[in-house]
């Protein structure tokens, strides 16, 4: 099958179907590790660094990194319009529908179920690239503990969590620090 078709097809799926923004994106992306040898698990959780600190969605970043390794610039292109693709024509139809059925007890129920769904595929997204950053493997039996654990990156996810629930700066400020440490301790 053609390379940019499957980048369509691949990234308005992952559009779709991943609800509630970037992060949602993840686990996606992670199937796409398994399928394609465009990306590896180790970089996603670089790209979430990058589109973290750069302006614009995570998902949209993503898809035009990952559609620009596999197919150059045609294949980033069409990554970013197929993820964007389902929200434009799913919010065209709500958009048109929404003023006849706003208060229906269906419609109120549904976003009552659909909120902790994602929720719950956020944080599946938030623990994967926590084994990431802090894991340096998931095969334990071959490693001890203390040779498994990425002391480097625990130790920095643990001063940064604790200064952000102590202060009030803005989150660019710890990205910045992060950016800078992983670039002076070589993370």
């Amino acid at each position: 099958m053609n390379i940019y078709l499957i980048l369509f097809l691949e990234f308005f799926k992952i559009g779709l179907f991943a609800v509630g923004g970037g992060l949602a994106t993840l686990p996606f992306l992670y199937d796409l590790t398994e399928k394609y040898d465009w990306i590896t698990p180790e970089l996603i959780s670089d790209m979430i660094a990058v589109s973290e600190a750069t302006p614009g969605p995570i998902g949209i970043n993503t898809a035009t990194y990952v559609g620009y390794t596999a197919g150059g610039m045609l294949g980033g292109i069409i990554a970013s319009f197929a993820i964007v693709l389902p929200s434009l024509i799913i919010i065209t139809i709500i958009a048109k529908a929404m003023a006849k059925f706003k208060s229906s007890p269906f419609v109120e129920s549904a976003f009552s179920v659909i909120r902790p769904a994602v929720t719950a595929l956020i944080l599946a997204a938030a623990l994967q690239v926590l084994e990431l950053v802090i894991f340096k493997t998931t095969d334990f039996s071959s490693a001890g503990f203390a040779e498994a654990i990425n002391i480097k990156t625990t130790v920095l996810f643990i001063i940064l969590m604790i200064a952000s629930l102590k202060s009030k700066f803005h989150p660019i400020v710890y990205i910045g620090i992060a950016a800078a440490a992983g670039i002076i301790f070589k993370m």
